[in-house]
């Protein structure tokens, strides 16, 4: 059962804003929730709104790769039937090994830039000291899974891994390892937890432990670590409706294991029906260390009762060190967005 509610669960936004740039991010977020924030991202605007669509470009123009024109594209399919849109696949060209130089991500470079403006504000006092700049990247299963033939994502994720550790690696070149945190967000591997994707080559539960495991490791000890583990939501709705937590606390642990360095948070998302038992107990098998947070993505437009029961539902499993909506926010109506920053102070005032 849950261990005791001492203090009110901070307000962690997972990363995407529906805002124009950072600097209008980070004021808008620090003016609505400021006292509960601990973190701070920079609302993935720009090529990031749509998270990892761009990526589908960036593997198109490495010199290892090419269109596979003979397979079907892959049907993004949402819970309820709808094609959000279809993929094409990409394959690996014969006698070819991609490098991990040639693919042009860009995640350091955003991250940089985006400091900046976070540096000025919160030098500037309208960013609490304190609070920590948060940058939030995709694992490199994520486009593995949504762009690759099956049979290519092994011949593709060693290089694509080796890049986005590179990232992390210039990214903690640049900037003050004690301000930042990385969030690496977990979405393929749990859709492919759920049978979403078709079976390559490999085990999938291995492979995905294995790279969380790495890029985890990866991120140098003074900055912050988390894990966004997520259902998708590239129309605001989920890819695959959860039938319990069970699987996500799966992987967690799984991560938990591997991982040798300090974790220091996880964020889980709960659906906006999910105010029964059911749902959260398979939480009280988490094996989480001491001093890593759980925070739960509970906050939904518009329905304050419904947060109210979904955190006091979580509570009689979990400890609850933080809330958040279950996604990133851009995908869904921007009117919405001073809602929603309410939501999630109101329901950061709950202790009991």
């Amino acid at each position: 059962m849950n261990a005791e509610q001492t203090k009110s669960p901070v307000v962690h936004f997972v990363g995407s804003i529906p805002l124009p740039d950072s600097e209008t991010v980070f004021r808008t977020l620090a003016g609505a929730v400021g006292n509960h924030i601990a973190r701070l991202p920079d609302g993935e605007t720009g090529v990031r709104k749509t998270w990892i669509r761009f990526l589908q470009d960036v593997l198109a123009e490495n010199p290892a790769i090419e269109l596979a024109s003979d397979v079907p594209p892959f049907k993004f399919v949402q819970w309820d039937g709808k094609v959000i849109r279809e993929i094409p696949r990409l394959r690996i060209k014969p006698g070819r090994t991609p490098d991990r130089k040639h693919f042009k991500t860009g995640y350091a470079a955003m991250a940089i830039e985006s400091f900046g403006v976070f540096d000025r504000l919160q030098k500037a006092g309208v960013i609490p000291p304190g609070v920590k700049f948060q940058i939030s990247i995709p694992t490199p299963i994520a486009p593995t899974y949504n762009n690759m033939v099956p049979a290519d994502r092994p011949k593709l994720l060693p290089a694509l891994t080796q890049h986005f550790v590179g990232e992390v690696h210039a990214i903690a070149a640049a900037l003050p390892n004690d301000r930042i945190a990385v969030q690496w967000d977990v979405c393929q591997e749990v859709l492919a937890w759920e049978g979403y994707y078709e079976p390559g080559p490999v085990d999938f539960r291995k492979e995905t432990i294995d790279v969380l495991g790495q890029i985890g490791d990866a991120v140098p000890s003074k900055i912050e670590l988390g894990y966004h583990l997520c259902y998708g939501s590239p129309a605001d709705e989920h890819m695959v409706q959860p039938k319990d937590a069970g699987i996500m606390a799966e992987i967690v642990n799984g991560i938990v294991a591997r991982v040798k360095r300090t974790i220091d948070f996880f964020h889980l998302p709960v659906p906006k029906g999910r105010t029964d038992d059911a749902y959260f107990a398979p939480l009280e098998k988490l094996k989480l260390r001491p001093g890593t947070a759980l925070y739960l993505g509970l906050i939904h437009y518009n329905d304050a009762e419904g947060d109210k029961a979904r955190l006091a539902a979580a509570r009689r499993h979990v400890r609850v060190d933080g809330i958040g909506t279950e996604c990133g926010m851009a995908r869904g109506d921007p009117a919405r967005l001073p809602a929603l920053l309410a939501a999630h102070a109101r329901a950061a005032e709950i202790t009991d």
